[in-house]
């Protein structure tokens, strides 16, 4: 019963990675680019979010009717201002700028917060837990769970149901034919960073109130986030769920087998993918 809850626990902690490896997705999908910084937007969101319930005395989770909104613009400026002008053939100069932009957010949170490790307080969702079958399930693990399933759903719809999917689609397969159409590149690039970065937002609170944060802790946000992308398949948004699930449980059964070997054992089953299957497990979307 103790694996079987293990693999529970890593299975639902896979919900969290999931929604840190969604927008890293998204944006490799629509426009090849691969962000750096996108750990350290996460970071920022939390940030953001404990402004927010500190200011106005919201819980967490209401909180993102400010915080998504508030990232999705900050997504769209980012990408209209900065880096459209690095996109292109080279792959180089988005990850030197994207890499700019992750030490100048760290600083920038460095002397806006302090080092202080902060917490968003979520008052009884933190400890609140269900009973099945003898296995337990903390009720915000589970939330986070349904949240990444439902936020992957409705990206999903978007990429396939709506004309902004297609607008995406569309500049994805070929800017130069999608441009002679009409459509707006750089708007269209902006609208995806836009949708990246909201759903970073609900990302940062969730981490926020699961466990405490800091503003050096992007990077290792960014390395579970790339590494679900990459066992799921590049720019496959199931197949992130099911990347960050991998590597959720790979992490708890390491832990169970010796808590120091919780990072590690994520770490190796990543690797392992990788060897067997370098496109992921599941590279493309059918539809």
């Amino acid at each position: 019963m103790d694996w079987l809850n293990a693999i529970l626990q890593g299975t639902l902690l896979g919900g969290l990675y999931a929604l840190f490896a969604a927008g890293l997705s998204l944006i490799f999908g629509v426009m090849r680019l691969v962000n750096i910084a996108h750990g350290d937007l996460i970071v920022l969101a939390a940030y953001l979010g404990l402004t927010v319930t500190v200011g106005t005395g919201l819980h967490p989770l209401l909180a993102l009717i400010l915080v998504v909104p508030a990232m999705g613009l900050i997504g769209y400026g980012l990408q209209r201002g900065l880096l459209n002008q690095t996109i292109g053939q080279d792959i180089l100069p988005p990850l030197l700028v994207t890499f700019g932009l992750s030490v100048i957010l760290q600083n920038t949170l460095l002397e806006a917060y302090t080092a202080d490790p902060q917490k968003l307080d979520a008052g009884a969702l933190e400890t609140a837990s269900v009973s099945l079958g003898g296995l337990t399930m903390g009720i915000l693990p589970l939330l986070t769970f349904l949240i990444a399933i439902g936020v992957i759903w409705g990206l999903q719809w978007i990429f396939y149901r709506t004309a902004l999917g297609r607008a995406f689609r569309a500049v994805s397969d070929n800017q130069e034919i999608a441009q002679l159409m009409g459509l707006n590149r750089r708007h269209i690039f902006g609208l995806a960073m836009a949708l990246a970065l909201a759903v970073t937002a609900v990302a940062g609170i969730l981490l926020g109130i699961r466990t405490s944060f800091d503003p050096s802790v992007g990077g290792a946000r960014l390395i579970f986030g790339f590494e679900a992308v990459i066992i799921g398949g590049l720019g496959n948004l199931w197949g992130t769920l099911a990347g960050g699930v991998i590597l959720g449980v790979a992490q708890t059964v390491g832990a169970k087998i010796d808590p120091g070997w919780q990072l590690l054992a994520g770490h190796l089953a990543f690797l392992v993918i990788l060897a067997v299957r370098p496109n992921g497990l599941f590279p493309r979307i059918s539809g």
